[in-house]
């Protein structure tokens, strides 16, 4: 986290040099300034973060000044100005000017310091706030093949109107690749509308996407909110069968028509989904309707899920201890060399969520700057269940034998599935003789018994 710069602008070199002798030692960056002129040029060189300036200068006082800055747009910094012949009209002007405080000369140093850190930290907030409001568009971090080759493949198809399905495993960013993928095309201008899958049913699906006419008022839609943007469908999975039919229906007609209303309204917005792999064949046995599939992945995108490219797992933790602690203000704290290995050889199952809240946790919690192997173990050894897939389970985390035990176990029953329950074709393609292998799946607590006797 790179510290806070304040401009002292004063024309008395005595109150310059001590007010950045003790601002340093506070662990602020101090530019001086002894004119108008030369904090004009030190704003343009380094933009700071707050402004203690002088009213009463040779050149240009410090009203002039500040006025003139405003009258260049919002300030983009606090301001406290400084006098020592003030009266109650500078400093009404200065406060009408923008003006964060006003302190008197000779400066009390501990009152100018508590009027400076309540600056810093309105300057903070109002920068969050901006932030929460504009969000930074960046492209999502990786320098590994696989994620050079995704950004490729959206920044080729975002200039198209073509609908996207963005597929992927829950965590894996993929609501970050469609804001990405949006910031990129013709209509970034427009609204980016999110929609979660569960969100909508049978009760309001038309209503929410479609809109409400009542008594002459317009109550807008999803369809109308994303007009001339782009529509996120999040988790198709979810979206039920009612759901998917009033969906179909619109998106094959290439309009709708609002709740309690008669004139056809155009869609205009970009459809683009999320969904994760084998979503067509839903989880109670029903199936996603393949006229509404058609439209909405002209384009498929598989997003990768973080095991896959965990050469990239460093530079991830880096990027979010540096954005949490710009966004919310935390300690600065490092991973260790290795902790960083272990962390490249974690499976993720959670995905870029996982890392990332890993990440906040460690910087909540707080401690030693350098994050340690020992802190990540304890941390890891409470987050993984043991049910998890093979290709999810953290067999470094457990001794030899219960890792060797987890993996046999594993390799033995994704076998069995692949062999549907037979266990006969299971000792041919595992390439063990069947009784032995009998032994080896009851000390493994394997369930065979419903095939033991194909």
């Amino acid at each position: 986290m790179s510290a806070t710069r304040i401009l002292v602008v004063d024309d008395e070199s005595d109150i310059r040099s001590t007010l950045k002798e003790v601002l340093t030692d506070e662990g602020h960056e101090v530019d001086v300034a002894a004119d108008a002129a030369q904090a004009r040029a030190a704003r343009t060189r380094h933009e700071p973060d707050l402004v203690l300036l002088d009213i009463w200068m040779p050149d240009t006082d410090g009203i002039t000044l500040l006025r003139e800055w405003s009258s260049q747009g919002p300030l983009r910094c606090p301001v406290v100005m400084m006098s020592g012949h003030g009266t109650v009209e500078t400093a009404v002007e200065a406060t009408r000017l923008g003006a964060f405080d006003f302190v008197e000369k000779p400066l009390s140093l501990a009152k100018l310091l508590r009027v400076v850190e309540r600056a810093l930290e309105s300057g903070r907030r109002k920068r969050l706030a901006t932030r929460a409001l504009v969000p930074p568009l960046v492209a999502p971090v990786g320098k590994s093949r696989l994620m050079q080759q995704l950004r490729e493949q959206i920044q080729q198809i975002a200039p198209r109107d073509a609908s996207v399905l963005l597929l992927g495993e829950p965590g894996t960013g993929r609501e970050a690749f469609a804001r990405y993928l949006h910031s990129l095309s013709p209509r970034a201008d427009k609204p980016l509308v999110v929609v979660v899958g569960g969100s909508l049913d049978e009760s309001n699906a038309a209503a929410r996407l479609r809109g409400v006419e009542q008594g002459g008022a317009v109550e807008p839609g999803l369809y109308e909110q994303a007009a001339g943007g782009a529509l996120y469908f999040a988790g198709l999975e979810d979206f039920t069968p009612p759901v998917q039919r009033v969906l179909a229906a619109d998106v094959d007609a290439g309009s709708y028509v609002r709740v309690n209303g008669r004139e056809p309204q155009p869609l205009s917005a970009r459809f683009v989904s999320s969904a994760q792999p084998g979503f067509e064949l839903g989880a109670d046995g029903g199936v996603f309707r393949r006229d509404l599939l058609s439209h909405l992945n002209l384009v498929t995108l598989k997003v990768p899920p973080l095991r896959d490219y965990a050469e990239d797992v460093p530079e991830l933790l880096r990027y979010y201890v540096d954005r949490l602690v710009d966004e919310e203000r935390l300690a600065f704290r490092r991973f260790g060399v290795a902790a960083q290995n272990r962390l490249r050889n974690y499976p993720w199952p959670g995905n870029m969520g996982e890392l990332k809240n890993l990440v906040h946790r460690l910087l909540l919690l707080g401690g030693e700057e350098e994050i340690r192997l020992e802190e990540i173990e304890r941390e890891l050894a409470t987050q993984l269940p043991r049910d998890e897939p093979l290709v999810k389970q953290d067999l470094l985390a457990l001794p030899l034998r219960e890792a060797r035990e987890a993996f046999e176990r594993a390799y033995l029953q994704q076998q069995l599935q692949l062999c549907n329950g037979k266990v006969g074709q299971l000792a041919k393609r595992v390439g063990m003789e069947r009784t032995h292998l009998y032994r080896k799946l009851r000390s493994l607590g394997v369930d065979f018994r419903q095939s033991a006797d194909d």
